[in-house]
């Protein structure tokens, strides 16, 4: 399950904003490769939306089936917002969606005539226990 934690506004290439809904994935224990300790984080990906703000606010804690991927893409520069620094990424984020497969329902190879088979149903049972 991934929840909706926040929204964000854009303005795309024709200077048209929108907003884009900010997804974060369950709890993930990671280990530092520099102290080699472990710390809890959350993959986090926005993705965009066709929603109006008043709409966005309300969707703040939604739950949705699926989770959160990390892919691999061409090598790109990122710079980290804390610290100016620029590094070399090879991967993103992405929303996977769960697949949600329908359930199979078994249907009886009975008919209607299968049913109506008994032509005097009262002499099926017996009241005096004889038949």
């Amino acid at each position: 399950m991934v929840r909706i934690i926040d929204y964000k506004q854009y303005t795309n290439e024709d200077g048209e904003s929108f907003f884009a809904l900010e997804l974060q994935g369950g709890i993930e224990m990671v280990k530092s490769q520099k102290t080699e300790r472990f710390y809890a984080t959350a993959r986090k990906v926005t993705i965009p939306s066709t929603f109006n703000e008043e709409t966005c606010k309300s969707l703040i804690g939604t739950e949705m089936p699926g989770r959160i991927v990390k892919v691999e893409t061409e090598p790109y520069e990122y710079t980290l917002k804390e610290t100016g620094e620029v590094i070399e990424l090879s991967h993103r984020y992405e929303y996977q969606p769960e697949i949600v497969q329908e359930a199979k329902v078994e249907k009886s190879s009975s008919t209607l005539d299968d049913f109506v088979k008994f032509e005097n149903p009262v002499e099926q049972f017996s009241t005096n226990g004889v038949m």
